[in-house]
Parts: structure tokens; C-alpha cells; sequence
């Protein structure tokens, strides 16, 4: 017979691993890139020395000259947080019962709801790949027709089911957990399960994901734009800033040009691309005017990528519009205290009643955060014109 303890017991020695490896390998093709280490956590925190130039102690000279005076590396102290990234299930004592005499049932059961936390941790930490750290989806104002609607600045990291909060830019919660009921991507309309009751907000109004503002790692947004990154000021140390130019049509030699600027710059090499769905298409558009053979590479995770002299180039629904990525992920690395655990109660229970509530959770949880090494050896082209 199913009972709650084999529903334990599956979770923990079963689906434990299934879900690690799922979000490991099959969240985006750049998440494959970075590797995950456990090394510079200290605490509640990640505090890694970042090199800065190269080793001085070298030269030449003559036969029995003086021989070059050491100078040894120079290193700067990068130190963040480590970010709290939870996933939870409920599963109700009802269904839980009602499976208990098939244990194909059960699977069925656990099956759907471990598929369903895995769709949403990939969006969800996918997206905070290519995000600042503040968790900020995109902007709102109220549909002064529709109680239950919101006018957004944009859909693009917005999904049905997501539950959201309404932050002002001033730190004030205006609106907390409501959940995505439908989107009119067309028209950037949003739909929620709650009325809005913005009438009497003047500021501007940020969608976050529920208790996330200001708490998610630091992506690609974050360290491309960010005036302090990981506790130094980029107006003070130059080292910290990424590359960038502007243009607004995308080629090889624009391409070209970014790469050799990173390479000259830092001494960097660009080992991937990625760009938004639109600029995809663009260079595509640029390929096709030329008649050119579009080279494919394959990628770790079964993605697909087209080739820049060997270079893959992928699209990613969550890179910000019009910008076109060149990285080297060697410099970029996922510090954690663990891999993705489940949320343990004092007797190692993973399965909690809800209190009041007939009904149990489970939480999937992971500390870490994104930090890049060498932030100047990293480039972006951006207002391209997408297709």
C-alpha cells in the first residue's frame, strides 16, 4: 500500500536526482557552460580573489644583467551573497489516499508534479541567467477598464501560473501573490487572479516573481549594467567593466571587431555567443543575403548552435532584446553550498503538512550565486535592429 512515508522515500531516492540532473542539464545550453563549484563559499557568502592583469615579474636583458624584479599577481576581493532558490510542490492527503491502493497511480501522481516544478525551475532560473539581481520581470501600469489586468512594458519573462508581486521603485509591496491567469502577448496585457488596486500609486511599478525582489543571482544584466558589481564600484575599477558597442544592423565583421576588442582589451577569449530570438534572425537575414552555408554545432544538452569561426551562437528567449553576448564562460562560475537538495524538517522529513491545511509540500532548494572573474573580458553589441 502508498502511504505518505513511500512518498517520502521516492522523493528523496528517486526524483531527487532525476530533478538535479533536469535543471543541470537541460535548463539553457549556457547554464551547461558554467561550471558549479563549491569552493570560495564562505558563510552565507561567496568571496572569491579575482586576478587583475598578469604577473609582472618578467622581461629580458642582457647575458649577465640584472634579471627582471618579481611582481607578483594583483588580485581584488569579489564578495556577494549567496541567493536562496526554492521550488515547491503540494500534494493533497485526498489525492495521496486516493492512490494508495495503485502504485501506478501514485507514480502518475509524483510524476506530474515533479514534471510541473521542473518546468517552472527552468523557466525560472533561466531567465534569472540573463537578469540584474533585483528580479524585476518588467514594468506595469493598471488597465483603468479591467480590475483584473495589467498593461506590461513587456511579456517577454512573463508565463501563465507565475505568481507575482507589485513592487514600486521605492521598495513598496502594492500587490503580493497573484498569479497569472492569461496574457494577451499582442496587446501586453496581463491577467491576474486578484483585482490591481494601483489607483492611488504614483510610482513606477515593478512585476517581480513572489518574494524575489532583490534576492536572485547575478546574471548577465547585472554584470553588463550594473553600476557596483560584487561590492566594487565600476567608475573605480575599470577592470570591472565588460566591453560594449553599439550598432544597429548585425555582420561578421561587427562580430569580428567585438571579439578582437575583447581579446585586446583583456587578453579574453570569446568561447560563446548568445543573443535575443530577434537578433538571431537578423544575422540569419544577414547569412541568407550572401547565400551563405549556415555551419551547425552541437551542443552539450542536445542544443543546437550555429557557428561563428567555431564559435556557437545561440538564441535565448530571456537575453535582453536588440543585444548580441560575447563571453568567455570559463571566466564564470556557480557557487553553492550544495547541489539542489530538498528542504528537510527536524526529523528528515522532505513532506510538510500545511498548517490549517489538509494538504503537504515539499520545497527544492539550492544556495548559490553567479559570480564572472573577468568581467572585462566579456563584450556586448546592443540596439540591433531585430528581424
Amino acid at each position: 500500500m502508498v502511504t505518505l512515508s513511500t512518498a517520502e522515500n521516492a522523493l528523496k531516492t528517486v526524483y531527487l536526482g532525476v530533478v538535479s540532473n533536469q535543471l543541470n542539464t537541460k535548463t539553457n545550453p549556457l547554464y551547461n557552460m558554467i561550471k558549479q563549484t563549491t569552493q570560495d563559499v564562505w558563510g552565507k557568502e561567496v568571496k572569491k580573489l579575482a586576478p587583475v592583469g598578469i604577473n609582472g615579474g618578467i622581461g629580458a636583458g642582457t647575458e649577465d644583467g640584472t634579471l627582471p624584479t618579481s611582481a607578483q599577481n594583483n588580485y581584488v576581493n569579489f564578495t556577494s551573497t549567496l541567493k536562496n532558490l526554492f521550488g515547491t510542490i503540494e500534494i493533497s492527503d485526498k489525492a495521496i489516499r486516493a492512490s494508495s491502493n495503485s502504485a501506478g497511480a501514485f507514480v502518475n501522481l509524483l510524476n506530474s508534479e515533479m514534471e510541473g516544478l521542473i518546468k517552472a525551475s527552468k523557466f525560472n532560473f533561466g531567465r534569472m541567467l540573463f537578469g540584474d539581481g533585483t528580479g524585476t520581470l518588467t514594468t506595469l501600469t493598471a488597465d483603468e477598464d479591467v480590475l483584473f489586468c495589467g498593461i506590461v512594458a513587456s511579456t517577454q519573462n512573463l508565463i501563465e501560473g507565475l505568481v507575482c508581486d507589485l513592487v514600486t521603485n521605492k521598495h513598496a509591496v502594492v500587490g503580493s501573490k497573484l498569479r497569472i491567469t492569461s496574457i494577451d502577448r499582442a496587446n501586453k496585457k496581463v491577467y491576474f487572479d486578484q483585482a490591481l488596486d494601483l489607483d492611488k500609486v504614483t510610482d513606477t511599478v515593478y512585476v517581480t516573481v513572489q518574494n524575489s525582489y532583490k534576492n536572485e543571482i547575478t546574471g548577465l544584466d547585472g554584470i553588463f549594467s550594473n553600476a557596483t558589481l560584487y561590492g566594487l564600484s565600476k567608475a573605480s575599477y575599470a577592470f570591472m567593466k565588460p566591453q560594449s558597442t553599439t550598432s544597429t544592423t548585425i555582420d561578421d565583421i561587427k562580430m569580428q571587431n567585438m571579439i578582437d576588442l575583447i581579446n585586446e582589451a583583456s587578453n579574453g577569449d570569446v568561447d560563446y555567443i548568445v543573443c535575443s530570438n530577434g537578433v538571431k534572425r537578423a544575422y540569419q537575414k544577414y547569412l541568407n543575403s550572401f547565400r551563405s552555408n549556415i555551419d551547425v554545432l552541437d551542443l552539450k544538452g542536445g542544443y543546437k548552435a550555429i557557428s561563428f569561426n567555431g564559435i556557437p551562437l545561440i538564441s535565448d528567449r530571456f537575453a535582453k532584446s536588440g543585444n548580441m553576448y560575447f563571453l568567455n564562460t570559463k571566466d564564470f562560475a556557480l557557487h553553492q553550498l550544495c547541489d539542489w537538495r530538498w528542504l528537510e524538517g527536524e526529523n528528515g522529513n522532505v513532506l510538510k503538512q500545511i498548517a490549517g491545511k489538509p494538504v503537504y509540500t515539499a520545497t527544492l532548494v539550492k544556495y548559490a550565486e553567479l559570480l564572472c572573474d573577468h568581467p572585462a573580458g566579456q563584450g556586448v553589441i546592443t540596439g540591433i535592429t531585430e528581424a
